[in-house]
């Protein structure tokens, strides 16, 4: 398989020539630096690279191109290589529009275009993002094929489980793909167990479960020590800055998600009021740059591992793990986050994974392509994916409950929705029922200002209702409000008294649990804010809380 390949797209000879020549000096060994001087003919090398099933790792385009511009270019080709970094040059001043055209163009970094040397202002940049590209300590496996049935949930949650973990891969529908067919008449037996994975060196697993398939695509599965001093519990945000402050400042840290680092930030589409990025970051990035970052200083990241159980024995917090496994540790953090709730109505349970979904990666929103689909949510989430489903189907359709987003919803997303002529908005609507056999046939929608109930057809229905801590399993453990999120610091005092059981001669720290030793932090906290940048705050901010712990021990 030849190398991954690095692509500029810049109309001014001689910054191309300048361009191609330092990047084969940089990327030689590892990348095959091709240039275009038009979008024209771009797009040519594009369709060859998919033509030899070559991998693409980044576009370096510049906007002021003509017929097609730079973002354009983009948008037109999103679908040819998803995974590949997009970098945009912008003008030298800011841009009317400038926020919609790189979110439509799924940019995932604008720079100004330099006009200082480019070793101080452009490549800098640019190894960041090969090295976000790349993941951690890895270089992702390319030629991955999964073959099954568009409807079947088994597909449904391997192309989430690769998508959610940015790993590359090619989908095969048997019911519209004669690819997929040979494909599985190649496997010995002609009759494997669906779905199926195929790698590019021969081997395939049939029906994989999440972790024989993380394995297999060299994630670590089961953490490398029997305890350690810090443990943190979920790895979205919260989790991820505990990972790596913790790390940072020589703590032995391990931290367990069970489906992908990143939480739900992880599968938002694009995050555009993050500190510090001003044309935004896709939560994949985002999560792949904290992951990284935990990874160098030395933290255990494990996925996809489930923890089943926590008991306390004197100083050590021990954690059960589902694979029969235990961890012991000084500190816990529970970084849980929270889960999306389930749409109660006859109907949505069977068709879960078969045109039903909650949250939506790229794997759906290449399903979707000219078909028109629902999405039920008022809020940033709903909002963003609403954004980003626009650009590959025919219709979106967003049913808010409430007589209107600008209650629940951000004003840049409430803009760009406005702005998005594909997408339409019917406030004062639910769903009260979900219709189909083996996949989504039709949704019914009651008006809650007009009365009228309706039954329409739909493609896929998307939910994003809102969200419920899953924390049952911590029932005796640890102290929940009425809802199940966990209680912290102050609000564990009743009258003034400590909490039933708690042995030391201090108050429990801001976010310390009723148990001693044992922190929360992120959306599963009491009355946490939940936005990416409390929840990154807060796990910085446990780690503080833990050295304190730790050091009266």
């Amino acid at each position: 398989m030849t190398n991954p390949v690095l692509l500029i797209v810049e109309d001014n000879l001689d910054i191309l020539r300048i361009l191609e020549h330092d990047l084969r000096a940089r990327y030689g060994t590892r990348f095959e630096v091709r240039g275009a001087d038009s979008g024209a003919q771009a797009r040519a090398l594009l369709d060859d690279c998919r033509t030899r099933d070559e991998a693409v790792t980044l576009l370096l385009v510049e906007r002021r191109m003509t017929a097609p511009s730079g973002a354009e270019f983009l948008a037109q080709t999103s679908q040819l290589f998803p995974h590949a970094v997009r970098l945009l040059f912008t003008a030298t001043q800011p841009e009317p529009g400038l926020v919609q055209v790189t979110d439509l163009a799924r940019v995932n970094y604008g720079l100004v275009h330099p006009t200082g040397p480019f070793e101080e202002v452009l490549y800098p940049v640019i190894e960041q993002l090969i090295t976000d590209w790349q993941g951690p300590d890895r270089v992702p496996i390319l030629g991955i094929r999964v073959v099954g049935h568009r409807w079947a949930p088994a597909s449904h949650e391997v192309r989430d489980f690769l998508s959610r973990n940015e790993i590359a891969y090619e989908w095969l529908d048997l019911d519209s793909d004669p690819r997929a067919a040979q494909a599985v008449a190649s496997v010995a037996g002609g009759r494997p167990r669906l779905p199926l994975v195929l790698f590019p060196d021969g081997s395939d697993l049939e029906a994989p479960s999440a972790i024989d398939l993380a394995a297999k695509i060299g994630l670590q599965t089961r953490a490398s020590q029997p305890s350690y001093e810090l443990i943190i519990v979920g790895g979205g945000p919260a989790g991820l800055a505990a990972g790596v402050y913790g790390a940072s400042e020589g703590l032995r840290t391990l931290l367990i998600d069970a489906v992908a680092a990143g939480g739900q930030a992880g599968m938002s589409s694009h995050i555009d009021n993050y500190l510090g990025f001003p044309e935004g970051i896709r939560g994949a990035d985002l999560a792949q740059r904290a992951v990284a970052q935990a990874e160098r200083f030395g933290a255990e990241i494990v996925t996809p591992q489930t923890v089943t159980r926590i008991r306390v024995q004197g100083t050590q917090r021990i954690v059960a793990l589902a694979d029969g496994t235990e961890r012991r540790c000084r500190a816990l953090l529970l970084a849980l986050g929270v889960d999306w709730r389930k749409l109660d109505v006859p109907g949505s349970a069977p068709l879960t994974g078969a045109g039903v979904y909650y949250a939506g990666t790229l794997a759906e929103m290449r399903s979707c392509m000219s078909e028109d689909i629902y999405i039920v949510g008022g809020a940033n989430s709903a909002g963003q994916a609403a954004v980003h489903f626009a650009h590959y189907a025919r219709t979106v359709t967003l049913l808010v409950r409430g007589p209107a987003l600008s209650a629940t919803m951000s004003q840049y997303l409430e803009d760009q929705i406005t702005a998005t002529p594909n997408i339409h908005v019917r406030p004062n609507t639910q769903v009260t029922a979900v219709h189909g056999t083996t996949r989504l046939a039709a949704i019914t929608l009651a008006d809650a200002r007009t009365g009228i109930v309706e039954t329409v057809p739909a493609h896929a229905l998307f939910i994003f209702i809102g969200a419920a801590p899953r924390t049952d399993w911590l029932d005796g453990v640890v102290q929940r409000d009425a809802e199940g999120y966990i209680l912290t610091g102050r609000d564990l005092l009743q009258n003034g008294m400590r909490p039933p059981g708690w042995s030391l001669p201090r108050d429990p720290y801001l976010l310390e649990t009723s148990v001693p030793g044992i922190f929360a932090a992120g959306d599963v906290r009491h009355r946490a804010v939940k936005r990416v940048a409390a929840a990154v705050g807060a796990g910085s901010m446990a780690v503080q809380f833990i050295h304190q712990y730790l050091g009266a021990l």
